[in-house]
């Protein structure tokens, strides 16, 4: 058995109704004074009014920074780290999609002012410590709450990333009942990008994949493969609604120690240069990088298809595997999801760039089964088209 190592969050509280205890906890893991970061989409939800409620009833002051937009760029979070400065908060909460629970990371480790933003793009280059960071997701999609990664927008469509294990927070806080709200389109494509973590964290080249990411990526898959289309349908299913959430996490705890792969690289341009969001961005790409990995590497895609498929445990080998790839994009089908780039006004004549783009992700590109070069990320691209 290969050396690796994993790291995760150092406690989870998970459970409907958990938001009520966000108080108790806040006072007992960062103290009196905090900065709540969010969006303002959640602000006219209600879930923002009982976080604080939770929060002020415990004795708990609050400073609110709700200006979060979807792939934040360097100036939202340089925006929210001078408030938490300026409040002299004793720590941070992040509350909303993971957009919000990216830049609440980022500001907990900057607003200590030991280090500047363009200094720890990249793996492992924090070299400070972060203020106390409490963690309350409202999508049950990017696994946020559970991994030492940001991603941010830099200059005007490009993404970076940065991921140290400084980043994962004190608590992660799961309540299922903040996803109830969630629409079907928002549903779909979170939990189609929920399980891309699991499948690439299962498949992923890196050295540091290990059977702790392994089990935990069948188990999401397993949770999300049978809810996931009834969530859709029925927003209100509590039972589905808590799986999703569980599996969700799990696949975040299992990239964030077994890196994504390319299904990540390709998104990212997307949603860099014509503002897809990530989820759906990862689900217009997923079948035909899967089918382009599948070539060389198809032994994983045999092995998980039946946590997700039950029934597809009656096929073997490629037939198995290429019937996963075929049965991921009829879910997102029937999800009522977008199934080509077209449809999102991407030009056929732009796919070049998005091409030169996604080799830019070297990060993410290097934990493939497959190599892929830049011809390749074209025939992909044109295949989504």
């Amino acid at each position: 058995m290969n050396p690796f190592t994993f790291n995760t969050a150092k406690s989870i509280t998970f459970g409907a109704g958990a938001i009520g205890r966000l108080g108790e906890i806040v006072q007992a893991t960062i103290g009196a004074r905090v900065l709540l970061i969010t969006d303002p989409g959640l602000m006219t939800t209600g879930i923002v009014a009982r976080a604080k409620a939770s929060l002020e009833g415990a004795g708990v002051s609050v400073a609110l920074f709700s200006k979060v937009q979807a792939d934040p760029p360097e100036a939202t979070i340089l925006e929210a780290v001078a408030q938490a400065r300026g409040a002299g908060v004793d720590g941070i909460v992040g509350l909303g999609g993971g957009s919000s629970l990216d830049v609440a990371k980022l500001v907990a480790l900057l607003a200590r002012g030991e280090e500047t933003l363009k200094e720890i793009y990249g793996v492992g280059k924090i070299r400070g410590h972060r203020l106390p960071l409490v963690l309350v997701p409202t999508t049950a999609g990017t696994g946020s709450e559970v991994t030492p990664i940001s991603i941010v927008t830099t200059g005007t469509s490009e993404k970076m990333g940065v991921v140290s294990p400084v980043l994962l927070p004190d608590v992660a806080l799961l309540d299922p009942e903040l996803t109830h709200g969630l629409p079907p389109h928002i549903t779909a494509a979170t939990g189609i990008d929920a399980m891309v973590h699991a499948i690439e964290a299962y498949a992923s080249a890196s050295p540091n994949n290990n059977p702790v990411s392994r089990n935990l990526a069948t188990q999401a898959l397993t949770l999300m493969g049978r809810a996931l289309l009834v969530a859709v349908r029925d927003g209100s299913d509590a039972k589905a609604r808590a799986e999703m959430l569980l599996g969700s996490m799990l696949a975040g705890q299992a990239f964030a120690n077994s890196p994504v792969a390319a299904v990540h690289a390709l998104a990212y341009p997307l949603g860099g240069h014509f503002h897809i969001p990530h989820g759906l961005s990862n689900a217009l790409v997923l079948p035909h990088v899967l089918r382009f990995n599948m070539v060389t590497a198809p032994a994983a895609y045999s092995e998980l298809a039946p946590f997700a498929f039950p029934d597809l445990a009656n096929l073997e080998g490629q037939a198995r595997a290429a019937a996963f790839c075929d049965r991921l994009e009829a879910l997102s089908a029937d999800c009522g999801l977008p199934q080509c780039l077209r449809e999102m006004n991407v030009p056929q004549d732009f796919l070049p760039t998005l091409a030169a783009d996604a080799m830019n992700q070297t990060r993410l590109l290097v934990n493939n089964p497959r190599a892929v070069t830049e011809a390749d990320a074209l025939a992909i691209y044109q295949a989504a088209w």
